[in-house]
């Protein structure tokens, strides 16, 4: 039997039922009627007696309480329209709060929509996207869009720069509490973008927003009393906010798995060793080995770690993993010269326990961007393992330090004012690289944030910093401004000062042929034609591209020299007497022998070079 008719069955049979039970229950009722009906008629007069008789009593009593209790009836009355009206209230609050409540819960939805769009997003199309929820999550409050908001408006992600819808956003959520906000216009202040220049502002701000948890408050805090920044000079102080960044960064660091390892796709490589095979073959290995002896870096740096931990069949052996990365790092390796450090770092039979070997490597590494490089020396440096304990380079292992990143691509591709203003932030924080970008940006003034007349003096400022940090070419910088009077008074002293600094310290070959103009000229300093022409040498030997200025430099030189020999010194007298050069080539005789010099180096030069 089909299970529909079945079904149809089963129906017909429970309606049968049904209706044979309601008509019993019928036939019982009509009994009980009958039943009913036979009361004699003196019990219902009775009945109906008794209660006529009770709602008489029920009236007197009522008339006697009525006027009585008139009053209090009344009030009673009252009262339950005031609680009656404070129900409503209350039920209308209930009904805000709770439509307030589904109000956020979207804005959260709408947000952690965005967040997850973000996250998985490869395309700078698809990670728009995410800002058109984020947008709609901060049109209904949600404090987290609304931060988001703000700093895409602040760094222009998306082609979507406005400094000054930023700064409304910021100080919105700076009254809800956001320690973002409160760095945020901090750094703006700062520097004087979209807000009044106020250092003393920018500090309330700063202070605010490392009271309320900012990170990269905590690590401009450091920085600036470190340096003394607007502030006394305390390094005790710098040390106590640059440790809580380095214990929250370290926190990161802790939570990853290891230490990151380069991922290389199977697409993009074909003999790479990442195989599915568990058992590397014998014929195979032998055949990266050939390879790997024939110079092939990437199989050295394979072979190097599956020697390390011992994969794929092949048994640890400490002595050729070395050898391997050794060879890969010989050849410029990154990768290479971190798992060198790596070793050396944790100690074994071919490489034992040596911090300052593994500094060495991990350095190399970093040098070169290498992330397990720059992990190692990170965790060098916060456990002062060989190093002393030097919080601010730990601190600059953070999250933020990807801004380098977007602020290149944004310069490359000719957004100047969104490149400035994270080149900026990251200057702020300490980075000296950010602070010298910054300071080139600022003086191409092509930046549009920005009164021109604020450009050469904020570059100034921040050329100053990286020169501190130990920049040299920001060195010679400050030199040229205060020389040509970038930004600052002309003041050729403190530019040779600088460029002495950048001379004796740094061997700067441009530092050195400035100041022997100097010298050579008596700019600032006192004239010495001798230091002069042993600058110009200096320089020659530091730096081959200083070769030629320094050749036509010490040409003019030596001839002035000669021509100045020539005209003052006495032993001389009786050769001009006898040459009567001003009768003959008439008053202005010097500037034709420079000319003579000057066409036969022309000369020279095309015969050389023809």
């Amino acid at each position: 039997m089909k299970p529909l008719s079945l079904l149809i069955e089963i129906l017909i049979i429970l309606g049968v039922m049904i209706r044979n039970i309601e008509a019993e229950k019928h036939n019982k009722k009509q009994k009980e009627r009958n039943v009913t009906t036979q009361v004699s008629v003196n019990e219902v007069k009775r009945f109906l007696s008794h209660i006529l008789e009770r709602r008489k009593l029920i009236k007197v009593i009522y008339q006697r309480e009525n006027a009585l209790g008139k009053k209090k009836i009344q009030r009673k009355l009252r009262i339950r329209g005031i609680q009656n009206k404070d129900l409503s209230k209350r039920n209308k609050n209930h009904l805000r709060k709770q439509a307030k409540k589904n109000f956020t819960d979207e804005g959260d939805q709408l947000f952690k929509m965005g967040i997850k769009i973000l996250q998985q997003s490869k395309s700078q199309k698809q990670k728009a996207e995410a800002y058109v929820f984020f947008a709609k999550a901060a049109n209904m409050g949600n404090l987290k869009a609304m931060e988001k908001m703000a700093d895409a408006l602040l760094f222009g992600n998306f082609g979507m720069q406005n400094i000054t819808a930023a700064i409304q956003l910021y100080e919105s959520l700076a009254k809800e509490g956001s320690y973002k906000a409160q760095n945020a216009l901090g750094f703006l202040s700062s520097y004087g973008i979209g807000m009044e220049y106020n250092q003393a502002k920018a500090l309330i701000y700063y202070t605010f927003g490392s009271a309320g948890g900012s990170m990269m408050s905590q690590m401009i805090l450091g920085y600036r009393y470190l340096s003394g920044i607007n502030v006394l000079q305390n390094c005790e102080v710098a040390l106590n906010h640059y440790k809580k960044v380095a214990d929250y960064i370290a926190d990161k660091l802790e939570k990853s798995e290891s230490i990151p390892v380069e991922k290389v796709r199977l697409t993009e490589r074909p003999e790479n060793l990442s195989s599915n095979s568990e058992i590397l073959d014998w014929d195979i290995y032998q055949y990266y080995k050939f390879l790997a002896e024939r110079g092939d870096v990437q199989i050295q740096v394979s072979l190097g770690q599956l020697h390390l931990i011992g994969r794929k069949g092949l048994d640890q052996d400490y002595y050729k993993a070395l050898y391997y990365f050794l060879k890969a790092a010989k050849a410029g390796s990154a990768n290479a010269m971190a798992f060198i450090g790596k070793m050396y770092l944790e100690g074994n039979a071919a490489a034992p326990q040596n911090n300052a070997t593994a500094f060495k490597y991990f350095s190399m590494a970093a040098s070169k961007g290498n992330a397990i490089g720059l992990h190692g020396l990170g965790l060098l440096y916060f456990y002062g393992k060989g190093v002393p304990v030097l919080y601010k380079g730990v601190c600059e292992l953070g999250h933020w330090a990807e801004k380098f990143l977007t602020a290149y691509f944004a310069y490359k591709d000719g957004d100047i004012d969104s490149s400035l203003v994270q080149y900026a932030l990251l200057a702020e924080m300490g980075y000296e690289v950010a602070q010298s970008n910054s300071a080139f940006i600022l003086e191409s003034k092509k930046v549009k944030i920005l009164e021109k007349e604020k450009m050469y003096p904020m570059a100034l400022l921040l050329w100053n910093r990286a020169a501190i940090q130990g920049n040299a070419f920001a060195r010679v910088k400050i030199g040229d401004y205060h020389y040509y009077g970038y930004g600052t008074k002309k003041d050729y002293q403190t530019a040779a000062t600088h460029y002495s600094i950048a001379a004796d310290k740094y061997h700067s070959a441009q530092a050195m042929f400035n100041l022997a103009y100097m010298y050579e000229h008596g700019l600032g300093i006192a004239k010495d034609i001798h230091l002069a022409r042993r600058l110009y040498d200096m320089a020659a030997q530091t730096s081959p591209d200083a070769h030629i200025p320094v050749f036509f430099a010490l040409m003019k030189l030596e001839t002035v020299h000669l021509l100045q020999d020539i005209l003052f010194f006495k032993q001389f007298t009786m050769c001009w007497k006898w040459m009567k050069l001003d009768n003959t080539l008439g008053p202005y005789w010097d500037l034709f022998v420079i000319g003579l010099i000057v066409a036969v180096l022309i000369f020279l030069l095309r015969n050389r070079y023809g």
